[in-house]
């Protein structure tokens, strides 16, 4: 079954229902007295149990089974959710995913899980270190189920038809089948009886419901009236053929005495004020009829494999170049018709470019949720006492981008706790709370967004920075005592840079912030840091929505076009040559009572031809965090909406260049990389 069409389903699936039940035990450990709780993480590992024992991955479906034993017995009373036994459960959890991952890169989702299993069982015994502090609480039994008393109620059609059938020479029979307790795929089970009752006649009713049978929503047995011209020891074997059936009872009805019965029972509930039936048919009176009901709208979503959203937006990006290219035609031959159709062809155009665009956004949620699990087993690791929040978690971003910030949210987080949040005792003597917090927050600002990660710890040792940085080679005595709070942060991002005191597996190697740094600037974002010692840090990123379609200003130096895009761009602005001044061999401009250095982008791009003789420079304003620059170009043309494309993998080193694009004439147009501009 390992190559089956259905893979893929399975592989998305196990992969949400892991992440709720990983989401619900975190819960349960804050909650571990409310048993809804309990009975969500059930169902998601019982569904996983049964989608794994389907595709023959035998060792996820075993361990799955074990893992269940333990939360029924959570669910039962008998076994209390303390963090102990939740460590159990969640290194059960992590074989799982590991699993589901393996089967996910093309393995075979094979895995010595013998020591998982072991210790779930012995948690179900109450005999292992992990669960000897767990008080087991024998309950008092629990009155049975309907399908348990071996009794069955009947409406009004319902001993009609089993009437009727009677005269007709049908027997009818009340049929109880019980499975063996570690059946793995019950509603399989149940589907094979029904399949050998409707050969030997006619099922008319069973219970639980067959809409709860198939879902699996019962315990070990079920009840079914069948109406059949075989006797009941046939019915029996023909039954006992079903594999993991330990047992079946058939017991033929007594129609007239049952309907003597049920006419009674019926009478006793109408005239009964409190009884559901009298209460329906007041009901029924009022409303005129007891059939509406509130119509309910469904959420019909349809899974979409990515590579075909991809193939969408390549070829609605090169829609986007022809349609530049008309409006350029249009606005040439200057035709009235022509001009009317262009224009509402770019309306249409437009939003079929923000449908698809959404349709590419994804909630952050994607990243996040793997978060709160991780800032569990690290705190434990070293020992701290940490809460995350998530705020903002629906925000929406680019798949692309969501795809790429996974890792370094892992290193800001983890270096959050590892060099942020004190320790208990140390948190104790500061006057702070044990329980340090991090939150993790994401918003929407213009057309970017942004994820904030705030810890209330330590803060970031000014001097501490600045002696490493120095004694680095990063940076002279001389220009350390001219930095800013907000430059000295910022060192913290150069290549193996640490203040860490000693290695650890957490962190103290060097590595991590300039990587996350890189990446984010590969994607267009800007990671700024700022911070207050004793009271914490802020590490905030900035990104942009998408980064296959932008709005761009285009500029001209000489012949040449180039894009800047628009979410780096503070305003543009005309400047006298006289008003430019020169500092520390810098030309720059004061703009607005700031001290602006200019860019020259022929001196950047080394673009041939003289200087355009002008007694101004036309200059875009740029930004990065609190940084600004004015790129001096000769013309500005105006905004356009560009498709980004790559370089490809031989010009991936280009200064200053993230990409192209193709305008309406046909010409190429560079994307200019602002970042790389400001120092």
């Amino acid at each position: 079954m390992i190559n089956s069409e259905y893979l893929d389903v399975f592989i998305d699936e196990s992969q949400e229902h892991l992440q709720a039940i990983n989401d619900n035990l975190l819960k349960l450990e804050n909650e571990p007295d409310d048993l809804s709780i309990v009975g969500e993480i059930f169902r998601s590992a019982h569904t996983l149990k049964g989608m794994a024992a389907t595709m023959g991955f035998e060792d996820l479906a075993h361990l799955t089974h074990n893992m269940e034993n333990v939360l029924d017995l959570i669910r039962n009373h008998k076994l209390q959710a303390t963090s102990a036994v939740l460590d159990g459960v969640f290194a059960a959890v992590d074989d799982l995913e590991a699993m589901v991952v393996d089967i996910s890169s093309g393995g075979d989702g094979k895995r010595d899980v013998t020591d998982a299993v072991r210790m779930l069982e012995l948690i179900e015994k109450g005999e292992s270190e992990v669960a000897a502090t767990v008080a087991v609480e024998e309950i008092a039994e629990k009155p049975q189920s309907s399908n348990e008393n071996f009794e069955e109620n009947y409406d009004e059609f319902e001993l009609t038809v089993l009437q009727q059938s009677q005269e007709q020479g049908y027997m009818a029979y009340q049929i109880k089948v019980s499975l063996d307790e570690n059946a793995m795929l019950k509603a399989a089970r149940v589907f094979m009886v029904f399949e050998v009752l409707e050969q030997v006649g006619e099922v008319i009713k069973s219970n639980p419901p067959a809409e709860q049978l198939e879902e699996e929503k019962f315990d070990q047995s079920f009840l079914v009236t069948v109406l059949s011209k075989k006797d009941a020891e046939e019915i029996k074997q023909r039954i006992l053929k079903v594999s993991e059936i330990v047992e079946v009872i058939v017991q033929p009805i007594d129609v007239q005495k049952l309907g003597s019965k049920e006419k009674q029972a019926v009478e006793e509930r109408e005239t009964d004020p409190n009884s559901d039936e009298a209460k329906q048919n007041v009901v029924k009176k009022e409303n005129g009829t007891g059939t509406q009901k509130k119509a309910t709208e469904a959420n019909k979503t349809i899974r979409v494999n990515i590579e075909r959203l991809d193939v969408l937006m390549n070829l609605f990006e090169e829609l986007v170049i022809d349609r530049g290219r008309l409006e350029q035609i249009a606005s040439e031959l200057k035709n009235s018709e022509l001009n009317e159709t262009v224009e509402r062809m770019s309306r249409i155009s437009g939003d079929l470019q923000e449908i698809i665009l959404n349709m590419r956004m994804m909630p952050v949620e994607q990243v996040f949720n793997r978060f709160p699990r991780m800032v569990r087993s690290l705190s434990k690791d070293l020992k701290k006492k940490v809460n995350l929040e998530i705020i903002g978690a629906e925000t929406e971003l680019d798949r692309t981008i969501i795809d790429e910030i996974g890792d370094p949210l892992v290193h800001l987080i983890r270096n959050s706790i590892d060099h942020g949040i004190e320790t208990p005792e140390k948190r104790r003597q500061l006057g702070k709370p044990e329980e340090g917090t991090v939150i993790l927050k994401a918003f929407h600002s213009g057309n970017n967004v942004f994820i904030e990660i705030e810890d209330d710890g330590a803060g970031i040792n000014r001097d501490k920075v600045l002696e490493k940085a120095i004694s680095n080679g990063i940076v002279t005595e001389e220009d350390a005592a001219k930095l800013s709070d907000q430059q000295v942060f910022s060192l913290l991002f150069a290549s193996g840079f640490s203040t860490a005191d000693k290695i650890t597996d957490v962190s103290g190697r060097g590595v991590g912030l300039d990587v996350v740094r890189n990446t984010f600037e590969s994607l267009g974002g800007v990671v700024s840091v700022n911070s207050t010692l004793g009271q914490g840090s802020v590490f905030s990123i900035q990104l942009p929505l998408t980064l296959s379609i932008i709005d761009v200003m285009l500029v001209e130096v000489q012949d040449e076009k180039y894009a800047i895009p628009l979410s780096s761009i503070v305003e543009t602005a005309i400047v006298s040559k006289d008003d430019v001044y020169s500092a520390h061999n810098q030309k720059v401009i004061d703009f607005r009572g700031k001290v602006v250095p200019l860019v020259f982008l022929r001196d950047i791009f080394e673009v041939p031809g003289g200087e355009v003789e002008e007694d101004f420079y036309s200059l875009v304003i740029i930004h990065k965090g609190e940084k600004v620059a004015g790129l001096v170009v000769d013309s500005l043309i105006g905004q356009h909406d560009i498709v980004l494309k790559s370089l490809g993998n031989y010009l991936t080193e280009v200064f200053a260049i993230s990409g192209a694009t193709i305008l309406g004439n046909g010409q190429v147009a560079l994307i200019v990389d602002t970042n790389a501009l400001i120092k």
